[in-house]
C-alpha cells in the first residue's frame, strides 16, 4: 500500500510519535509511507534521522489551498492511495488534498471533544472513508457527533515495548530541582486546560500531606503554564513543585518516577500512560475519557474521578507509601503494555487501509 501520513503540528507529542512509530512499521512490513510534516520541525527532523521520504507542509491555516495544492501534487506524485490525517488541523487538509486524485482518506481521532457542528465540519468528516479513534470513549463521542459508527474502528495508540530506557540520572532530577533520594510524581503533560495541570498541582499538595518529602514534577509546556506558577505560588508549593518545559528526555523521566501520574478533565487515551505501564511504573491518574480501557483501577493503576485532586493525591500517596501495592501495580502494567505494542497497532490499521481500499466498512 502507498500511504501519505499527514501531521503538520509545530511541536512533538504523543500523536507526533504515534505518525512515527505507524509510518516506520509500516515501511518494515513492506508499504511506502511519505510523512508531510512542518519542516525543521521535530516530526520532520525524526522521519529525516529514519531515513524515511517526508515533504514539506507548513500551512498558514487549516485549508490553506497553496499546501493543498502541494499535497495534492505529493498524492499524484508519490501515487498514493491513502491519505491519513493524524490530527485534527489536517482533516481540512486532507479532505481538500484528496479531491480528484482517486485518494481515500482516513482519520486519526485521538481527542474525546465533540466535534464542530457546522457544515464545513460534516463536509470534510463525510470524505473519510475511515475514522480511527484511539478508545471506545472516543468513538462514542464520534457517533454522539454525527458521524457513522460503521466508518469508526477502534485502533488504540502503541507503544514501542523494544526500547531500553534509562532512568534519568540524580544529577538530571536535580538540575529540575527535584533533590536526591526523594519520592516523586512525574506528570507529562501539555500546560492546557483539558490536561488540567492545575489539578496535578493540587493533588501533589494534597499527596503531601502523607508524604512530606513528596515532589512533583510537570514536563510540558502550555497555554495554562502563567496559571499553574501563579497556582503552585498561591499554595507556596514552589520548593517541591517543578515545571521543567519540554524535554527529549521525557520518557526517562517517567522511568525516574515514583508514581507516573494524569490529572486530565478529559482524553481521548493518554498514550503517556503506555509509556508507564511499559516502564512499570505505577499510576495515578483520573477517569477521563479512554483512561480507564488503559489503567485498570486497582489492577495496574489507582483512577480518581476528574476535578477531585482530593482523591488524586490520596492515590498519589498510597502508591508511595505502599510499596507491596506499588509493586504489584508496575508488574501488572508492565504485562498489559504488551496489549498496545506498536505491531498490533500496525496490524489494526493495516486491517482498516484494506478494507478501505476494497471499498468495505471498517466496523460492522
Amino acid at each position: 500500500m502507498r500511504i501519505l501520513h499527514l501531521d503538520t503540528e509545530r511541536g512533538w507529542r504523543g500523536g507526533e510519535r504515534q505518525a512515527l512509530w505507524l509510518s516506520a512499521e509500516l515501511a518494515r512490513r513492506g508499504h511506502f509511507s511519505v510523512i508531510a510534516a512542518r519542516a525543521r520541525h521535530p516530526l520532520a527532523q525524526r522521519v529525516h534521522d529514519a531515513g524515511m521520504p517526508v515533504v514539506n507542509c507548513s500551512p498558514r491555516f487549516e485549508g490553506d489551498p497553496l499546501r493543498v495544492y502541494r499535497m495534492r501534487r505529493a498524492i499524484l506524485r508519490f501515487d498514493v492511495e491513502l491519505v491519513h490525517a493524524h490530527t485534527g488541523h489536517d482533516v481540512t487538509l486532507g479532505a481538500l488534498a484528496i479531491v480528484g486524485t482517486g485518494a481515500k482518506l482516513v482519520i486519526a481521532r485521538r481527542v474525546d471533544f465533540r466535534l464542530r457542528d457546522n457544515p464545513g465540519t460534516r463536509w470534510k468528516y463525510s470524505r473519510a472513508s475511515a475514522i480511527i479513534a484511539v478508545s471506545q470513549a472516543v468513538a462514542a463521542v464520534l457517533v454522539a457527533s454525527g458521524v457513522d459508527r460503521w466508518r469508526i474502528q477502534v485502533i488504540p495508540d502503541g507503544v514501542d515495548v523494544h526500547r531500553a530506557i534509562e532512568p534519568a540520572s540524580a544529577e538530571t532530577l536535580a538540575g529540575l530541582g527535584v533533590p536526591r533520594g526523594v519520592p516523586v510524581a512525574v506528570q507529562v503533560a501539555q500546560l492546557v486546560g483539558h490536561k488540567d495541570p492545575l489539578n496535578f498541582v493540587r493533588a501533589v499538595v494534597r499527596a503531601r500531606r502523607d508524604v512530606p518529602l513528596l515532589h512533583g514534577l510537570l514536563v510540558g509546556e502550555g497555554s495554562q503554564r502563567a496559571a499553574v506558577e501563579a497556582e503552585i505560588g498561591a499554595l507556596g508549593a514552589g520548593d517541591y513543585l517543578h515545571l521543567a518545559g519540554y524535554r527529549a528526555d521525557a520518557d526517562a523521566l517517567v522511568a525516574a518516577a515514583t508514581v507516573s501520574v494524569l490529572s486530565s478533565r478529559e482524553e481521548g487515551m493518554g498514550s503517556v500512560l503506555l509509556d508507564a505501564l511499559y516502564l512499570g511504573r505505577p499510576i495515578a491518574a483520573t477517569r477521563a475519557g479512554g483512561i480507564p480501557e488503559v489503567v485498570q483501577d486497582g489492577v495496574n493503576g489507582l483512577l480518581a474521578p476528574i476535578r477531585d485532586p482530593e482523591t488524586l493525591g490520596a492515590n498519589i500517596a498510597r502508591l508511595v507509601n505502599d510499596g507491596a501495592l506499588a509493586h504489584r501495580l508496575g508488574e501488572a502494567g508492565r504485562a498489559r503494555a504488551a496489549d498496545f505494542s506498536v505491531e498490533r497497532m500496525t496490524d489494526a490499521t493495516e486491517r482498516v487501509y484494506a478494507a478501505v481500499l476494497a471499498g468495505r466498512p471498517v466496523s460492522s
